[in-house]
């Protein structure tokens, strides 16, 4: 993999390497990685995308990783010698699209893929229809991942690189025929009692056990933090206290609660289902920074003995830089090993599977998945 950064942030940087890249025989295929405060628009980079003659895949995130640097402004550009067969979904916010259908008209083109990436827009709607949608469809037989792309802002706005140029309420799923080991914690742990999930629509949740869904959470979040919510400081404390969704046989799928709803409902990021149970969760740094080795070593198993390079592609959660604050750097410390190069993004969503376990759309979730070059 040939990996290299444009540390401006400017669209004249982000050209250079682009056709830098696009120009390089090696280069089969590019991983592009942006952050959200370069202010790349349709009008300043569609044209350049939409001129590639390779195939380009990646998006826009609220920050980025490069080795054991977190960059609030910059691109990352990674050069695949591999080609990418890609699956664009869009409209994914939209009650009628059909996601299964769509990805079994177009199954064959991922067919003789390994790996797959995925890549959202982090603020779409039906983000874990979509993902449910490629499991049913493709199975377990690839290794998954990626994440979601947007903004802090939390405005909708156009963040998934493709060859038709920058795409809002958008999907791509590359194929690729390279070999991966992907690891995936969280370190958050339980403080409340199951709720049951009495109202929700997709990503909002309406009541936990027939009462408003916010005035639930903020008794006991209220209890555990010591503090108040006011009508300013929401995500301040919610930050630190998401919500872990049960699930059989495997740790509490975590979803973020970013924002209070009319009548006191709760917006989260991904969908969350009516019927099911979900707890309040804390984490301390400690257990944090231990889940991301954690995941760092399950890659590493899952992955196997090699004596070829690889690259670590680590997908974090961008709350959990708000949550460790000036201690994130702790994260980058345990999961950057000597001599493998490592970049990554900072997420509103995160999307993986083992290969053997059940494909997720995580939140405030660790994810690392080692490549071959």
């Amino acid at each position: 993999m040939i990996i290299d950064i444009d540390r401006s942030g400017t669209v004249e940087g982000f050209n250079k390497l682009f056709y830098s890249f696009i120009g390089n025989n090696e280069v089969k295929s590019v991983l592009i990685m942006a952050c959200d405060e370069n202010d790349f628009t349709k009008d300043s980079i569609d044209h350049t995308l939409k001129k590639s003659s390779k195939e380009v895949f990646g998006g826009i995130f609220p920050e980025i990783i490069y080795y054991k640097e977190k960059l609030s402004k910059g691109t990352i550009f990674a050069g695949l010698t591999k080609e990418a067969n890609i699956v664009e979904i869009t409209n994914l916010s939209d009650l009628e699209s059909d996601f299964e259908s769509e990805l079994e008209k177009k199954a064959e083109k991922i067919s003789e893929s390994k790996t797959l990436f995925v890549f959202v827009d982090g603020l779409a709607k039906r983000i874990s229809s979509l993902i449910e949608a490629l499991f049913n469809t493709y199975g377990l037989g690839y290794n998954y991942i990626g994440g979601g792309g947007g903004s802090l802002s939390f405005i909708q706005k156009p963040c998934i690189f493709s060859n038709n140029g920058l795409l809002m309420d958008s999907a791509v799923i590359v194929g690729m025929d390279i070999n991966s080991g992907i690891g995936v914690n969280h370190g958050w742990e339980t403080i409340s009692r199951a709720y049951k999930v009495t109202e929700s629509d997709k990503n909002v949740i309406k009541t936990l056990d027939w009462e408003p869904a916010f005035q639930v959470y903020r008794k006991d979040v209220e209890k555990h933090s010591k503090k108040k919510f006011t009508d300013t400081n929401f995500f301040d404390i919610a930050k630190g206290y998401p919500f872990g969704l049960s699930k059989i046989g495997t740790e509490k799928i975590v979803r973020d609660p970013i924002s209070l709803g009319e009548d006191d409902s709760l917006i989260c990021v991904g969908e969350v289902p009516e019927g099911g149970y979900i707890n309040i969760l804390f984490g301390e740094e400690e257990s944090l920074v231990r889940a991301a080795h954690d995941a760092l070593l399950s890659s590493k198993d899952a992955f196997g003995p090699s004596t070829g390079s690889k690259t670590t592609l680590f997908i974090d959660c961008i709350s959990r830089v708000l949550f460790l604050g000036d201690n994130f750097g702790k994260e980058l410390e345990v999961v950057h090993e000597d001599n493998v190069p490592m970049i990554g993004a900072l997420t509103i969503g995160e999307i993986a599977n083992s290969g053997s376990d059940y494909l997720e759309f995580y939140n405030k979730t660790s994810v690392i998945a080692l490549l071959e070059d």
